[in-house]
C-alpha cells in the first residue's frame, strides 16, 4: 500500500465548517504575531544604526557601527544570519508539523508551545545586556543580539508555519480559503499599523521623562504582551480535530520537500515571491530613513504615513477579493508588481522633486496602498490552492511543507535584504559631521528594490494558474 493510500485511509469523518467567530479568533492570531514581529522586522536597523535627531544620534552606541567583514556590518550580519537560520528551519518545522501527532493537533500544538518565547524574544532583541553608551560592552551586546535574533526567528517559525498551513485545512474550498486569507491579511495590516505607531508611543514616554532608548524599549514590551495574548486565541478556541482533516504524513524531510518543489507552478511562484520579499525588505526597513534622511521630516511622520497607507489599503480589500474571483489571482499580482515598481521609482526621487516633503511622503503612502492590499491577500490564498490541488492529485496532505517552503523563500529574500541594506545606507555618510547613514546610500536602496521587483514580475509571468484551478474545479464537481 503506497503512502497516499495509507494517509487517505486514516481520514475519519467529515470536518465541520468553521464558525465565523472562530475564523475571527484565527485571524487575531495573525494580528498577534504581526505586532510581535514588527519591531524586529522594521526598527532594528535604525535602533542599532540610528539616524540623527537634534544634531546627535537618537540612540547611544550599543554595538560596533562600522564595517567588520568587507562592507558588511554587525547588525547586517546578525539580521542576515538570523533570517538565513529562519529560512532553513521553515521547511524543517513544516515537515515536523505535517508529521506531528500531538494531542492538541499537528498545527495547534506547535503554536501553543511557541507563542510565549516568541513574544519574549521580540522584546529582548532591543535590550542590550552589556549596557549602552560610552561604557557599553560592545562584544557582549553583539553576541547577545545574535542569540536573541536567532531564537526570535526560531520560535516565530514554530508559530507562523503551522499557522499558515492550518489555513489550508480550515478552509474547505477555494472561496473559504480566500475569505480566511483576506481576514488574516486585514489583521496582519492592523498589527503592522499598530506596530508602526511605535515612534508615536515612544514620543509619549519621552515626554514623560524617559530617554529615547528606554521609551522605545517600553513600547516594545507593551507590544510583546499584547502579541502573546492575541497569539493564544486560536490555540484556545479552535479544536483542530473538529474543523479540519488532520492526517499526519509519514514522509521524511528530504522526501517531503523534494516532492513539493517538483511542482513547477509552486517553484516558479516561490521564486517570484523571493524577489518580492527582497524588494519589500528594502522599502519596509528603508522608509524611516526615507522620511528622516531624504525628506528631512520628523520620525513621527513614519507613523502617520502608515496610518494613511493602511487606511487607504483597507478600502481595496473587498474589491481585491471580488476581482480575484473574476479576473484571476495571477493577473492581480501582476498589477501589484507594476504598481510597486512605480512606487520604488517615485521614492528614488524623494527630496529631488519640486514638491513639499510631506506631499511627496503622502503620495508614496497612497501609491503603496493598492499593491499592499493585493500582496496581503492573494499569495496565501494561492499557496493554499496549490496545496489543496496537490492533495487532490496525489492523496497526500502536505500543506505544512507548501507554506514552509514558501516562507523559506520569503525569509531567504529577507536575508538578502538584511545582509546588504545596512551596508548600502552607510554609503556617503559624513563621518566628520557624526553621520552614520548617508543620503546617497539611502537613495540607492530604492533602485535595489525596483530591480528585484522587476525580477519578481518576470518570474510570475511563468506561473500557470489555470492548471491549479482546473484541479480544484474537478474535485468540486466530483463532490457535488
Amino acid at each position: 500500500m503506497n503512502s497516499a493510500t495509507m494517509e487517505s485511509s486514516t481520514t475519519i469523518g467529515v470536518p465541520e465548517k468553521l464558525p465565523f467567530w472562530k475564523k475571527l479568533m484565527y485571524a487575531l492570531g495573525q494580528l498577534g504575531w504581526s505586532l510581535g514581529s514588527y519591531g524586529a522586522a522594521n526598527f532594528l536597523n535604525q535602533y542599532y544604526l540610528p539616524f540623527n535627531e537634534g544634531g546627535e544620534a537618537i540612540y547611544p552606541k550599543m554595538i560596533h557601527q562600522g564595517y567588520v567583514i568587507g562592507v558588511l556590518t554587525v547588525i547586517g550580519l546578525a539580521l542576515g544570519l538570523g533570517r538565513a537560520f529562519d529560512a532553513v528551519t521553515d521547511p524543517l518545522i513544516a515537515v515536523l508539523s505535517d508529521r506531528s501527532r500531538l494531542r492538541l493537533g499537528r498545527r495547534r500544538g506547535f503554536m501553543a508551545f511557541s507563542a510565549l518565547p516568541f513574544a519574549l524574544f521580540a522584546v529582548l532583541v532591543f535590550i542590550p545586556i552589556g549596557g549602552a553608551g560610552a561604557g557599553a560592552n560592545i562584544a557582549l551586546n553583539s553576541v547577545w543580539l545574535f542569540i536573541c535574533i536567532t531564537l526570535l526567528y526560531w520560535f516565530m517559525t514554530m508559530y507562523v508555519t503551522p499557522f499558515f498551513a492550518w489555513m489550508s485545512e480550515l478552509g474547505h474550498d477555494a472561496d473559504e480559503r480566500l475569505q480566511l486569507s483576506t481576514m488574516i491579511s486585514i489583521t496582519w495590516a492592523v498589527g503592522a499599523m499598530i506596530g508602526a505607531q511605535a515612534p508615536v508611543l515612544q514620543g509619549v514616554f519621552q515626554a514623560r521623562g524617559l530617554s529615547a532608548l528606554n521609551a522605545f524599549q517600553a513600547t516594545m514590551a507593551i507590544f510583546g504582551v499584547a502579541s502573546f495574548a492575541l497569539m493564544m486565541l486560536p490555540v484556545l478556541f479552535i479544536d483542530e480535530r473538529r474543523y479540519c482533516v488532520s492526517v499526519p504524513s509519514d514522509d521524511g524531510f528530504f522526501s517531503s520537500v523534494g516532492k513539493v518543489i517538483k511542482d513547477r507552478n509552486f517553484l516558479v511562484f516561490t521564486l517570484s515571491d523571493f524577489a518580492y520579499w527582497v524588494s519589500l525588505y528594502f522599502i519596509n526597513n528603508g522608509l524611516l530613513y526615507y522620511v528622516t534622511v531624504l525628506l528631512g521630516l520628523p520620525k513621527e511622520t513614519y507613523s502617520l504615513l502608515f496610518i494613511v497607507m493602511f487606511a487607504v489599503s483597507f478600502v481595496f480589500y473587498v474589491p481585491v477579493g471580488l476581482l480575484a474571483r473574476k479576473v484571476g489571482r495571477r493577473r492581480l499580482l501582476i498589477v501589484a508588481f507594476v504598481l510597486f515598481g512605480v512606487l520604488f521609482a517615485f521614492c528614488s526621487l524623494f527630496g529631488v522633486l519640486p514638491l513639499p516633503s510631506m506631499a511627496q511622503a503622502s503620495i508614496a503612502a497612497v501609491l503603496a496602498a493598492i499593491p499592499m492590499a493585493i500582496f496581503g491577500i492573494l499569495p496565501n490564498a494561492m499557496i493554499s490552492d496549490m496545496a489543496e490541488a496537490y492533495s487532490i492529485e496525489t492523496g497526500i496532505h502536505k500543506a505544512g511543507v507548501f507554506f514552509g517552503f514558501r516562507t523559506f523563500m520569503s525569509k531567504l529574500g529577507q536575508f538578502v535584504g538584511a545582509l546588504i541594506l545596512p551596508s548600502i545606507v552607510m554609503i556617503g555618510a559624513d563621518k566628520a559631521a557624526g553621520d552614520i547613514v548617508g543620503r546617497s546610500g539611502v537613495r540607492m536602496t530604492t533602485f535595489f528594490a525596483l530591480g528585484f521587483c522587476l525580477l519578481g514580475l518576470v518570474l510570475l509571468l511563468a506561473y500557470n494558474e489555470r492548471k491549479v484551478m482546473a484541479s480544484l474545479e474537478k474535485a468540486k464537481e466530483a463532490g457535488a
